[in-house]
């Protein structure tokens, strides 16, 4: 907020006090100005391009006001001019990121949006799906890896403005529509439209090289047009590209104006190149060579050439160019630098004017390059064959003539080697259509082309440009404007018509009504005594009564003037004829036929196999490119358009530069302020009953497919009504539902939940499905396992327990048998202790007996006795239990 030094305490002090005062003016005294509040100041300086600059009020004194308007001037304004003050809508004072949500609708407030983003460095901002790029002139670190990764499946207005957005919606777009899509890039020449292209598209380093160039208003400007169509399978994957090029500016190759460079290949190779390289090819510093000087600018700030070489030397590989290939383009390149340096010499021959070449190392060189015979070189850059009734005459040429000999020649090498360059590119990228029945292939295409020019001095090629330009604009008008009013018309929708200004007069004086400028060209190119006066004659007859038709003011003067949509445009004529004929003599056709080179052989093969009379007849420049537009807007026309109107800040090419009438000029003439009132008011996304249905039913339970409907209307009608609500802002009409942008995003929005809930429940029915399936499985396995591991287990068990019984077994019977022994001994040894006791008792009478009878007869009684108790002893261990009974009943 602005405030000033003897104001600063107070309103700090106080500042709920001024915030009540500040409401109660709002509702009592509406023009009453507090400090910090943004106004509207309109300066009335009368110019064309001038429009109410946005400023902050810094002190309310004396009935005076004081101002700071966005350029950083002061301004005290009286009571009396208090009408030049208006309030600012609070949209305006911070900006918005899409246009249609302005509160101030008109040129001031566009621009003002612009300017304060430009200043954060948010050059992008959004026109509903319209994306308007501001050329910063310097790298902005917003084109990273995780940028793109941010953008990716985004609808336009979920994120920030920016170009990743708008290709990621073509993307999706082409995907859901299954329709082929195409961004057509926009603007004036500087105002940014390759780099957008080049963001989008990573692989044009090489054909830039070749086709782009240093200008005043733009230090790499495209001096050629071209639609890349990018190729897409069936299931979304990049299946080849295809590059068409239109109308590259030749005559760059032999001229350039004032701080201007030829095109950016011949300074890269200079730099890039290897001394060895540059030794075989005789070449030297930028600085040597005519070619490379007339603009006197050798260096472009900013552009590191040596390093450029490297990235096109890499893309040209990455592309299968072969290093034989690169070589004899490098040869020819070296060619046409070296016969840009060759000088004339006037001479005189039977009165007749004619020339000489000075003998020097450059046409030397160049005739070894092209390899060529010397003297035929010669020949032919100083002398023209004639064929007269079957007789061939040599006519010498004056020293214009030579030079525009040598020039043809040269462009015709460029040229031809640039063509030659982009079907190699083509042959690389391009993958033809499957013969498949069922093969579908869907495309984005990128529309690249030179932008709109008005020079000091214009020639035919800034003609041929601003006829692309005009085409180009007629298609935004008719898209944006024409058919979209045509068809709320056709629809009976409710709406208001937009006035908006329409090229089409333009476009029929120049190319399409009959007698128009491009046909008069033509006629006059055929002719072969037509000359640029008897052309620039012929228009001022046809259309000088032609609103858009400027004739010169005298005879003397060699220019005409169009109205184009974005302003008037003097065209200098002299040379039209030549370069609408664009064709080369025999006798470079002869010299090419006679080279040993293989190469230019190839490049010129179409030349050589035409004859003398067939070049006569072949299309000129003009008709050709009519014609490659006319393919070019058909091809749009099946697509579905996605616009970046690109915006040049200022022609200095200084970043954080902002020229206010500029820009003013750019977005008047490009439709701007009527884009955004019939954005705002209209409906750009729009749905035929059935894609509505079949599409959004998902967002109500119960909804049939589109084909079962009886009332397709009164479906749609409920769906909308279901999730956009009865009263915002769509329209039914007799075949179709007419949504805003917001509306499409959120219906889109909503169908991704809907979806993402039933596929969740899909996913969950089936992972429970899959999980109980294993389950069971891994069940039945576990229990199978489980089986035979029990049974193992108890084979394993029955087998250790039989083994420990057996032994229980048997040390339980050992015990049992060696108790029962051990009872038995004891048994026995009572036993015998008793018959002992028996015996001795028993015969102790005897003994005496015996002692008398003899020694003898003793000794055999002992044995008897011994014997008897041996055979008790036995009877008794065998018979256990008997013996113990017997011996228990002994007892």
């Amino acid at each position: 907020m602005y405030k000033r030094r003897d104001y600063v305490e107070l309103y700090e002090k106080d500042q709920a006090k001024w915030a009540l005062l500040r409401n109660v003016n709002t509702v009592f005294k509406h023009n009453t100005l507090l400090p910090g509040d943004y106004v509207w100041l309109d300066l009335k300086t009368g110019h064309e391009f001038e429009v109410p600059i946005g400023a902050v009020v810094k002190l309310c004194d004396s009935g005076q006001i004081q101002v700071l308007d966005d350029e950083g001037n002061e301004h005290w304004i009286s009571p009396q001019n208090a009408n030049n003050i208006k309030p600012m809508h609070p949209t305006s004072i911070h900006g918005v990121e899409d246009m249609i949500r302005l509160g101030d609708l008109n040129e001031a407030g566009i621009l003002r949006n612009l300017l304060i983003r430009y200043r954060e460095h948010l050059i992008y901002t959004y026109t509903g799906s319209i994306l308007v790029a501001v050329n910063p002139y310097q790298l902005l670190p917003i084109y990273t890896a995780d940028q793109i990764r941010l953008y990716t499946n985004k609808k336009i207005g979920e994120m920030p403005p920016h170009i990743f957005a708008i290709a990621d919606n073509c993307y999706f777009n082409m995907q859901r529509n299954n329709k082929d899509q195409c961004c057509i890039i926009s603007g004036e020449s500087g105002a940014g439209k390759t780099e957008s292209t080049k963001l989008i598209l990573q692989f044009l380093a090489a054909i830039s090289a070749f086709g782009n160039a240093k200008t005043i208003r733009n230090d790499n400007s495209s001096r050629f047009g071209k639609y890349i169509d990018i190729h897409f399978n069936k299931r979304g994957a990049i299946e080849g590209a295809k590059i068409e090029q239109y109308l590259l500016e030749k005559s760059r190759v032999c001229r350039q104006a004032r701080d201007e460079r030829n095109y950016h290949i011949f300074y890269c190779m200079l730099k890039g190149m290897t001394v060895d390289q540059k030794k075989k090819l005789g070449l030297g510093k930028a600085t040597d060579y005519t070619y490379l000087t007339i603009g006197h600018c050798t260096v472009c700030d900013g552009r590191d050439d040596q390093k450029e070489y490297s990235n096109i030397r890499s893309a040209m590989k990455v592309l299968m160019f072969t290093d034989k290939e690169n070589w004899e383009i490098s040869k020819l390149l070296a060619a046409i630098l070296h016969m840009g340096n060759l000088s004339y010499e006037a001479r005189t021959y039977d009165n007749l004017d004619a020339c000489e070449v000075h003998r020097c190392p450059d046409l030397t060189t160049a005739a070894v390059l092209l390899e060529v015979d010397l003297k035929d070189l010669m020949n032919c850059l100083t002398s023209r064959t004639i064929i007269t009734r079957g007789e061939t005459v040599s006519t010498p040429l004056s020293v214009e003539q030579a030079l525009d000999v040598r020039d043809a020649f040269v462009k015709g090498i460029y040229g031809r080697l640039f063509v030659w360059i982009v079907e190699k590119i083509n042959a690389a990228i391009y993958k033809p259509p499957s013969l498949e029945l069922k093969a579908v292939r869907r495309s984005i295409g990128l529309l690249d082309i030179f932008g709109f020019e008005n020079f000091t001095i214009n020639s035919f090629e800034q003609l041929c440009i601003n006829f692309a330009n005009e085409n180009l604009q007629q298609f935004f008008v008719r898209h944006v404007f024409k058919l979209e009013q045509e068809e709320y018309n056709l629809e009976n929708i409710n709406w208001q018509h937009i006035e908006f200004t329409d090229n089409q007069d333009a476009l029929d004086m120049i190319a399409i009504k009959p007698m128009n400028i491009i046909s008069l060209i033509d006629e006059e190119s055929k002719f072969p005594k037509g000359t640029d006066t008897t052309m620039l004659n012929k228009l001022n007859s046809q259309h000088k009564l032609n609103t858009n038709y400027i004739p010169p003011k005298n005879t003397y003067e060699t220019q005409f003037g169009i109205q184009h949509f974005a302003g008037i445009v003097y065209y200098e004529t002299r040379g039209f004829l030549e370069k609408n004929r664009d064709t080369l003599h025999g006798d470079i056709i002869q010299l090419v036929h006679s080279s040993k080179n293989k190469f230019i052989k190839q490049i010129f093969q179409a030349d050589v196999a035409m004859g003398a009379e067939t070049r006569k007849r072949s299309p000129t420049l003009s008709s050709q490119f009519k014609r490659s537009l006319e393919l070019l807007m058909r091809t749009l026309s099946v697509c579905q358009p996605f616009f970046v109107r690109c915006i040049k800040p200022n022609e200095y090419k200084k970043p954080m530069l902002f020229d206010r009438e500029l820009c003013v000029r750019q977005l008047r003439y490009s439709g701007m302020m009527e884009t955004i009132r019939i954005r705002r008011a209209g409906y750009p996304i729009r749905y035929t009953f059935v894609e509505f249905v079949d599409r959004y039913r998902v967002l109500m339970p119960g909804v049939k497919p589109a084909y079962k409907q009886g009332d397709l209307r009164g479906t749609c009608q409920r769906i909308a009504e279901a999730v956009l609500g009865r009263d915002d802002d769509w329209q039914m009409g007799k075949t179709k539902i007419f949504l805003k942008d917001h509306h499409d995003m959120l219906l889109e929005i909503e169908r991704d939940k809907a979806i993402t809930d039933k596929v969740i429940l899909i996913q969950k029915v089936v992972r429970g499905f899959k999980d109980r399936s294993n389950f069971l499985k891994m069940k039945k396995s576990a229990m199978l396992i489980q089986k035979t591991w029990r049974g193992y287990y108890c084979r394993k068990n029955y087998g250790a327990m039989r083994g420990g019984f057996s032994r229980l077994q048997a040390l339980y019977r050992s015990r049992k048998l060696f108790v029962t022994y051990h009872v038995a001994r004891q048994r026995i040894k009572l036993f015998q202790g008793r018959c002992r006791g028996f015996l001795d008792h028993f015969w102790a009478p005897l003994k005496s007996k015996e002692n008398r009878t003899g020694e003898k007869k003793s000794k055999l009684q002992q044995e008897q006795i011994n014997r008897c108790s041996v055979q008790t002893s036995f009877m008794i261990f065998s018979r256990g239990s008997v013996v113990s009974m017997m011996v228990g009943s002994t007892m």
